[in-house]
């Protein structure tokens, strides 16, 4: 059920939706940096497992 938020509806609607998707874009970031973390971390320990 949305309210009714009159002349305000397209400004508030649309403030809504850019917030999702900038909160949307920032979980994907994050994922996407952690991934790259953690493949840079493997590396580096299967580095200095074979180098002893």
């Amino acid at each position: 059920m949305i309210p009714d938020l009159g002349k305000y509806a397209g400004a508030v609607l649309s403030s809504y939706a850019i917030s999702v998707v900038l909160l949307a874009g920032l979980i994907a970031l994050s994922l996407w940096r952690g991934a790259r973390v953690r493949r840079q971390l493997d590396e580096m320990e299967s580095r200095r497992k074979t180098d002893g």
